[in-house]
């Protein structure tokens, strides 16, 4: 897939099922509780049954796509970890060692981690393009194919030593503002730390200008192969029928990418949580998006959106399995 082929892909993306959408509605209409008394689970429960295109939506088979890649930035000092933490931290993956394995297993989903040329670091992106047009679209179309439209749904994460500054970076760039706004601690950074972080964030857009002003071109310029392919993978999985739960802030500042070129790209996903990083919370503001969960975290890997998967099954077990007022008997409100 190249640039062209990727901007064709965001053409014409497929729109919610409104039939299933419409059986949704109408059954929750009809459930023993007072009209919205289960707030926004009654949302989700509808929104998934839109995405999936059937009816009753299911959440029996969901798969987590961890993406990861290094960082050039990390010469000027924006983290708290070395770069090779990112492979070491894969291999933690493999061994099931993470945070992520164990919320994978409680939650039953299916983990791959994909690996996007952890030996050969993007670029220096205050002095250089992160990524060259080959590689940024090598490593979207690894990520879309990797969102197989098999499961029910699909929840993305990443690993990266110096990401969170690349998000930094493309949030800034997509939305305005000043750098410091979309920077935060990162791997666990003290306010000196941050404020380097922030100068090298400022740098990044000073020097690549007007051309951050295509979404796309951005993305290849300030990001990083990992945002890349989630890119990738939640555009596929728009044509896919799959609904998303977005992880955190690199997480989401990827995805934006698609809503920045087509407003409704991001229509099919929902944010899983909110995480400590300041910009996070400012992008999903930008975004519409209202977190299903805020619980200060700030690991990255998958682990807010995994965590939130329990609440969109909260959601569905509700609206599938309880009974109509007409099935129970009970007399309806006044």
């Amino acid at each position: 897939m190249n640039y062209d082929d990727i901007v064709r892909q965001l053409e014409n993306i497929p729109e919610p099922d409104l039939a299933a959408l419409g059986r949704a509605t109408k059954r929750e209409a009809n459930l023993t509780k007072p009209a919205g008394s289960l707030g926004r689970l009654e949302e989700l429960s509808a929104w998934c049954a839109a995405w999936q295109a059937k009816y009753p939506p299911t959440l029996d088979s969901v798969r987590i796509l961890i993406f990861a890649g290094n960082h050039g930035i990390t010469a000027h000092g924006v983290s708290a970890f070395p770069s090779e933490v990112t492979r070491q931290m894969v291999s933690n993956f493999a061994a099931g060692g993470a945070a992520i394995n164990q919320l994978a297993k409680l939650q039953q989903a299916d983990i791959s981690v994909i690996n996007l040329d952890l030996d050969t670091p993007t670029e220096d992106f205050t002095a250089a393009d992160a990524m060259s047009v080959e590689g940024c679209a090598s490593a979207f179309t690894t990520g879309y194919n990797a969102a197989q439209p098999s499961a029910d749904a699909l929840i993305v994460g990443e690993m990266g030593i110096g990401n969170t500054t690349a998000a930094a970076a493309l949030s800034c760039a997509l939305f305005g503002g000043n750098a410091a706004d979309w920077t935060g601690r990162g791997t666990g950074l003290n306010p000196a730390e941050i404020a380097v972080k922030a100068r090298v964030v400022d740098a990044a857009i000073k020097w690549h200008g007007d051309e951050l002003d295509n979404p796309i071109e951005a993305m290849r310029r300030v990001g990083g192969r990992e945002l890349a392919a989630i890119a990738g993978a939640v555009l596929a999985a728009r044509h896919g029928k799959l609904p998303v739960i977005l992880d955190g802030f690199v997480a989401t500042a990827a995805a934006a990418v698609l809503e920045r070129v087509v407003p409704g790209a991001l229509d099919h996903c929902v944010a899983g949580h909110v995480s400590e990083e300041p910009g996070h919370r400012r992008l999903l503001q930008k975004l519409g998006k209202v977190p299903l969960l805020d619980l200060d975290m700030r690991l990255g890997e998958a682990s807010g959106a995994a965590v939130a998967l329990g609440v969109l099954r909260c959601a569905l077990a509700a609206h599938n399995g309880m009974a109509t007022f007409d099935e129970a008997s009970v007399s309806r409100e006044r």
